[in-house]
């Protein structure tokens, strides 16, 4: 059985539908969803706006994310969403959701996939502010 049933980066609009379907199983006792949102401010400055670049190598690199958590968790079905592009503040940035047999393990590999996605795929963001400035983050 295949449990990566997502591993993708979209220039559109994400849906945390898609992803919580995508992790549907029936012998699944808990289902995990982050969904992560452009906010209106980083460190009290207004943003106006971000958009995120992905190297090439990036969707492979989501997948081998995906992979691990798979092989470190006893997992039913993963999937994960990252937008490429520009976003508006409110938009869906990523959305990623685990299915696992019981609640407490859903969370936690939940948690293990987006703070791996957001270590090691190769995805930059850059935040437009409310004062005409701008900066990249996570570009070092």
């Amino acid at each position: 059985m295949n449990v990566i049933r997502l591993a993708e980066l979209r220039g559109v609009p994400l849906s945390v539908d898609e992803v919580r379907a995508a992790v549907a199983d029936p012998a699944a006792g808990g289902i995990a969803l982050f969904v992560g949102v452009v906010r209106d401010n980083d460190l009290g400055r207004e943003v106006t706006g971000l958009s995120y670049t992905a190297h090439p190598s990036a969707a492979a690199q989501l997948r081998r994310v995906a992979e691990r958590i798979a092989c470190r968790f006893d997992v039913r079905a993963i999937a994960a969403l990252h937008r490429t592009g520009d976003l508006a503040v409110g938009d869906i940035a990523v959305v990623v959701g685990v299915s696992t047999g019981h609640r407490a393990e859903a969370f936690e590999a939940c948690h293990a996939l987006i703070d791996d996605l957001k270590e090691s795929v190769p995805i930059w963001k850059h935040q437009r502010f409310a004062t005409g400035d701008s900066e990249w983050v996570n570009s070092a």
